[in-house]
């Protein structure tokens, strides 16, 4: 069941639509592949629009779910060309900023989903918290533990499932 539409963005203008960035690894696990290709499907049938790193792993199965249902693909690209990108973006963005971009992509979205884990995961998951009123899903990835090993409450949401992630991406936005 897919969750209700998403309220506006507060960044929205009247034609805006809800954008969700999903990020993970470019050498992502084929589990870690079919969830985040299952968030696009998701995402795209509930009319939003995906951001993303708009390179291989995560990022293209996003983009390849999200544009097999119709839905708008922005991929935020590290270099100075297009080269490398997904076949299934909508929208290329070069920036040429490198791994910078990730700032970029969280400080674009409405709600941040991490599917998987990597150092560029990482940091979209920590610059998506520091900049605070974003919701953070993470599926099959990072956790944040303090010193003792216990569970870190960051206000980050941990999911078991594409449905889930979705789901809390939009109803908590």
């Amino acid at each position: 069941m897919l969750p209700p539409s998403p309220r506006p963005s507060p960044l929205s203008g009247p034609e805006r639509t809800f954008q969700v960035a999903v990020c993970g690894p470019r050498d992502c696990t084929d589990e870690q592949a079919e969830a985040a290709r299952r968030v696009g499907e998701l995402l795209a049938r509930a009319g939003v629009t995906v951001i993303c790193g708009g390179g291989t792993g995560v990022m293209a199965a996003v983009a390849a779910g999200a544009s097999a249902h119709g839905g708008t693909v922005v991929g935020i690209r590290p270099g100075p060309d297009t080269s490398g990108a997904s076949p299934d973006l909508s929208v290329t963005i070069v920036t040429n900023l490198g791994e910078a971009r990730n700032a970029v992509i969280v400080w674009s979205a409405d709600a941040v989903i991490a599917v998987g884990g990597s150092w560029g995961t990482l940091s979209e998951v920590a610059l998506a918290r520091r900049r605070g009123e974003v919701p953070v899903v993470v599926l099959d990835g990072w956790r944040v533990v303090g010193k003792d090993g216990e569970l870190v409450d960051a206000g980050i949401a941990y999911v078991d499932s594409p449905e889930e992630a979705v789901q809390q991406a939009l109803q908590n936005a």
